[in-house]
């Protein structure tokens, strides 16, 4: 039985541990070894299905040429772009599925830390697997052949383990980037570190300064959006450090207070714990905010700059809020991270210290701090509550009756939506053609009026009624 045979006998109903590639995946293979070539499913797809998770992607590898693939797939009338040539990948196109299909390959000297200078051809698939990341990631599955685990993936993945390929040290230094993506998948599928690749994850960290920010940037996310960032802050420090520089005076901080039971650092890692835990736990299917997650992550950064001891020796960081969202700002911006994202993080920044009381004016004069174009202010303020609880709770534990006070705030706010208080001039039930309807003309008056019938509303001096808010400008 020749190739084509075989896969179509297999096609029946292939399937690794239940899981069932997609029918566009099978045609490529089936193609692909039709015209005489050899190719595997691998990499993501693979471990997923190995851990019974969803996988949406599909990769596969193959012996011929990237020429050769193409030309086989476009005779069998599937679309081919030409995405990834110069290592040796193309994507195919099946009913608006993508198939990344890649020849194998063995990668060259990576002058960069990132990328190889050069790309050969491998001789067969257990070379391509070679110079691949981690053992989880370098399994390759044929549905007649089987399951190809050359390093003992599977038993990683058993043993609920990341580690590399080979030598550690070499895999980090070939591509600097895999440091953050170790932690990221050790983050994602809540599995440690194989211990020697741990130990080259802290002495290589420094490698890490030649990848570029952006890609930085995006591992971080990744890593953020997983909800166990604080604990790869207590697991990996060297190389969340290496990312983000300023977080290394942080560590090992005094705080010198009683609220404190934690240094700077610890403190940051369980304020990240407490906020990604109670995210996962709202929704076993969103990530949690990204937005919540760096300002957790940034929130304190500039206490030690702000450090002042008074002289029964307790310790003061006046200012370090406002600061904390300036270096923010600077840290996310030079991660590439995107605008809306770098304001809503910096806006919980700056008020995550604030004092709020469960009061209606206090609660609406925050949320009109927090409004502004484009910002979504009822999701933000519900933030700052998930921020400001993940804060007590990463204190001493003196502080955690503050909790029930932050709950009970959060409830007085729905209220307060509820009943159609004014917080912002759009939630205002007044507008500038109200005004110049009344008889005021066009121009800064209005803007003023408006404010003041705001400040009116927010203060209690006034109810958010059209008729009612003209009466109080006596017009």
């Amino acid at each position: 039985m020749g190739p084509a045979n075989e896969m179509r006998a297999a096609v029946a109903s292939p399937s690794l541990n239940g899981a069932h590639p997609t029918a566009a995946a099978l045609r490529v293979l089936g193609v692909l070894e039709g015209a005489g070539l050899e190719a595997w499913i691998v990499g993501g797809w693979v471990r997923d299905a190995l851990l019974g998770a969803p996988s949406h992607d599909i990769d596969v590898c193959c012996s011929g040429l990237w020429q050769e693939s193409a030309r086989a797939l476009r005779a069998a009338g599937i679309d081919v772009v030409e995405s990834g040539t110069k290592y040796g990948g193309i994507t195919a196109v099946v009913d608006g599925e993508r198939i990344e299909v890649t020849t194998y390959r063995l990668d060259g000297f990576y002058t960069d830390g990132r990328h190889p200078e050069s790309v050969e051809r491998a001789a067969s698939v257990e070379e391509d697997l070679a110079r691949r990341d981690f053992t989880v990631n370098a399994m390759a599955w044929h549905p007649v052949r089987g399951l190809l685990d050359c390093f003992d993936g599977a038993g990683d993945l058993e043993r609920r383990e990341i580690r590399a390929v080979g030598e550690p040290r070499r895999r980090f230094e070939e591509d600097a980037l895999r440091m953050l993506r170790a932690v990221r998948f050790a983050c994602r599928l809540d599995f440690t570190i194989e211990p020697a690749t741990a130990a080259a994850l802290a002495s290589c960290a420094p490698l890490l300064d030649a990848v570029a920010r952006e890609r930085v940037g995006w591992e971080l996310e990744g890593i953020l959006a997983t909800g166990c960032a604080g604990d790869a802050l207590v697991r990996y420090p060297k190389i969340i450090c290496a990312a983000i520089p300023e977080l290394a005076l942080c560590r090992g901080f005094d705080q010198h207070s009683r609220y404190h039971v934690y240094d700077v650092y610890e403190h940051t890692a369980r304020v990240l714990s407490v906020a990604g835990e109670e995210a996962l736990g709202r929704s076993a299917v969103a990530a949690p905010s990204l937005a919540l997650m760096w300002a957790a992550l940034l929130h304190d950064i500039e206490k030690p700059s702000c450090f002042t001891l008074d002289e029964r020796g307790n310790g003061h960081f006046y200012g370090h809020p406002e600061l904390s969202a300036k270096t923010a700002r600077v840290v996310m911006e030079r991660l590439s991270c995107p605008k809306e994202l770098v304001r809503d993080a910096c806006l919980l920044i700056r008020y995550h210290d604030r004092p709020l009381e469960a009061e209606r004016r206090s609660l609406l004069r925050m949320m009109s701090r927090l409004a502004g174009a484009g910002v979504d202010t009822i999701r933000l303020m519900n933030e700052l509550f998930d921020l400001k609880r993940a804060d007590t709770f990463g204190k001493a534990p003196s502080c955690f009756y503050y909790v029930e006070e932050i709950e009970r705030m959060r409830e007085m706010v729905r209220e307060l939506v509820a009943t159609g208080e004014a917080y912002s001039l759009s939630t205002l039930d007044l507008g500038g053609r109200d005004l110049i309807a009344a008889g005021v003309k066009p121009g800064k008056q209005v803007g003023n009026l408006l404010q003041r019938a705001l400040d009116a509303a927010i203060d209690g001096a006034v109810s958010n009624d059209r008729s009612a808010l003209l009466a109080y400008l006596n017009l």
